[in-house]
């Protein structure tokens, strides 16, 4: 669509002033629709993009100040000018108040709205060329980082193809998605864009951390459970199945759910059916499955840590992310993104970013990803003591060598080996108490147990 056009809805019982006015404002080159009843103004918002209302301020059966805070609480961006025979300084001032753009009053000159209309005109293309620039290096429109809440910036050939590869899954809305990658890629947005951008979009997004959940409440947690069903179920309680009824359920670290789980997870997906703790009726819901992992599931399954059944169930669309070093067309426009996130949150001046800053980071293999990026970026905004960045604001594991490809099994990988010798080193801090490692870990005991099972780390030094 032509940048300079408008999209007009003029909302008025008058037929011959609708009509009139239509026909003016079609000739100045603008898209007319017209509306002589609220409900076809509200069916005409609710099927066309328009950019302008010009709204009558008393129409029948309705108020004209009523329409115009529901038009804005629904539709922000869209600019609206009163218009009334009736009006009086009170009148004026609410309209104004509730987000009017302009007042005016009947009868008017086709000059008196030709203005109007191109101040207005003057405002929309100003914002639309914001947004331009606010999505220059967003791979997702405005709209979806609203929804989101947060941006997906790159410009690499690589996770331009994930982009497109989650657009295509977002077509798809009852088809499961496995998404693999390494820590701090930005997996679960991902997951949030498949979800947002398709039809179950105005449902639940249930994200939840397999490696987080007490093996005591897997159950409970993921099916519900009946009051009175086992000690401390004071009320019934929906699972996150049946909270995903019509919605997503987004499984991050599902390498870390237990076998015994599995097995029901299986037959949950599968059947769409479940039974909550402690009752015999089964229950159905139609949820979206996504699922996430570091692990290379491959291998676990070959180590017989994960069902195979499970994982044909859970990847029928398979999307992996690569890691930042692979892919270090991304680093600049992320770090100018980051900059200015952190610059604006603190008050501060955006500072330049010189070019041997640039060259610096590219070398660096960024062991934790867009996620260490983001965290060194804010240091740096924090210790930054002039207009510019400079090498040294930026703390980097130097001495970090490039971890392999996402490939090889997870007791092999330098991600999953870190984590081992990260649990170790807790357990000597803590004097080998499980419970004060988990919290020194931020996660639960039971999440640590399993990890100590799977790293095969002895506990017979472990105070219980």
């Amino acid at each position: 669509m032509d940048q300079d056009k408008i999209r007009v809805l003029i909302l008025d019982d008058e037929k011959h002033f609708t009509e009139e006015l239509a026909e003016f404002l079609e000739l100045t080159g603008h898209t007319v629709y017209e509306a002589n009843t609220v409900e076809r103004g509200m069916t005409l918002l609710d099927s066309h993009a328009m950019d302008l209302l010009i709204l009558d301020i008393r129409l029948p059966g309705a108020d004209g100040l009523d329409i115009l805070k529901r038009v804005k609480a629904e539709k922000p961006s869209l600019e609206v000018i009163i218009v009334s025979g009736h009006g009086d300084m009170e009148t004026v001032i609410k309209a104004m108040r509730l987000g009017a753009f302009d007042y005016l009053r009947k009868p008017f000159r086709h000059i008196d709205i030709q203005i109007a209309i191109e101040r207005t005109r003057k405002f929309l293309l100003l914002q639309r060329r914001l947004v331009i620039a606010e999505e220059r290096n967003s791979l997702i429109s405005k709209a979806l980082e609203d929804k989101i809440n947060r941006k997906f910036i790159g410009i690499s050939p690589q996770i331009l193809a994930v982009y497109e590869q989650a657009q295509v899954a977002a077509q798809y809305p009852d088809t499961n998605v496995l998404i693999t990658g390494e820590s701090g890629t930005g997996k679960e947005n991902i997951a949030r864009i498949i979800h947002y951008a398709g039809k179950r979009r105005d449902r639940v997004f249930c994200a939840v951390n397999s490696s987080s959940i007490t093996d005591s409440l897997l159950e409970s947690e993921f099916f519900g459970h009946k009051k009175g069903s086992f000690t401390g179920a004071i009320a019934d309680k929906k699972g996150f199945f049946e909270i995903s009824d019509e919605g997503t359920l987004f499984l991050d670290e599902i390498a870390d759910m237990p076998l015994n789980l599995q097995a029901k997870l299986l037959r949950a997906i599968e059947e769409k059916v479940f039974t909550r703790v402690g009752e015999t009726m089964p229950v159905k819901s139609d949820f979206r499955i996504i699922s996430a992992t570091n692990f290379d599931l491959d291998q676990m399954v070959a180590d017989k840590r994960f069902r195979l059944d499970l994982l044909h169930r859970m990847n029928t669309l398979h999307i992996h992310i690569p890691p930042l070093r692979e892919r270090p067309e991304d680093i600049e426009p992320l770090l100018v993104q980051f900059v200015g996130e952190f610059a604006s949150r603190m008050g501060k001046m955006t500072p330049e970013i010189p070019p041997s800053v640039l060259d610096s980071l590219k070398a660096y293999s960024f062991p934790g990803n867009v996620r260490e990026l983001r965290n060194i970026t804010e240091r740096a905004i924090i210790f930054c003591k002039g207009d510019r960045l400079s090498e040294s604001d930026f703390i980097t594991k130097a001495n970090h060598s490039p971890a392999p490809a996402f490939a090889p099994p997870p007791e092999s990988t330098p991600s999953s080996q870190g984590e081992a010798d990260q649990i170790r080193e807790k357990l000597k801090t803590c004097n080998y108490n499980q419970t004060e490692t988990a919290a020194a870990l931020g996660i639960t005991r039971d999440a640590l147990i399993r990890k100590m099972k799977k790293y095969g780390i002895s506990v017979s030094r472990v105070g219980l």
